[in-house]
């Protein structure tokens, strides 16, 4: 993920955070595995398929590791996907990971797994809540 510009990288954060003129923006433009990562971080299956069907297995199992699937965190680390690793621990608000990327001038990166941790611990209220329906 390192690779994508600094434009590009912020309206994925964007998208994370459900601006869906932003996550069409990535979709037209160029980016749609981080349209679909974004969408997939936000449990839908699809983007999650669409990942696997088009050459993306990495952002799939990052997807998954954020969620703390064993699985597919080994899997990024058998593949040698260290930067996703870092990834799924900052998002889960693992300190040397967040650090890690403030030492490296990587801030963006905080951000994003910011705007990740913010989310997840937002889809835990909405389950946990006693007062809203689950289907």
């Amino acid at each position: 993920m390192i690779h994508y510009p600094a434009k590009i990288l912020m309206a994925f954060n964007e998208a994370i955070k459900d601006n869906r003129k932003i996550l069409d923006w990535l979709l037209k433009n160029g980016y749609p595995e981080l349209a679909a990562l974004a969408n997939s971080i936000q449990c839908n299956e699809e983007a999650f398929d669409w990942l696997m069907k088009h050459g993306y297995p990495q952002y799939a199992a990052l997807s998954n590791a954020i969620e703390n699937d064993t699985n597919s965190y080994y899997w990024l680390k058998k593949h040698k996907f260290g930067f996703l690793i870092l990834l799924a621990d900052a998002s889960q608000g693992k300190i040397e990971a967040m650090e890690w990327f403030k030492k490296n001038n990587l801030d963006i990166f905080n951000i994003i797994c910011h705007s990740i941790k913010e989310l997840k611990d937002q889809q835990q209220r909405d389950y946990s809540d006693p007062h809203k329906i689950h289907f």
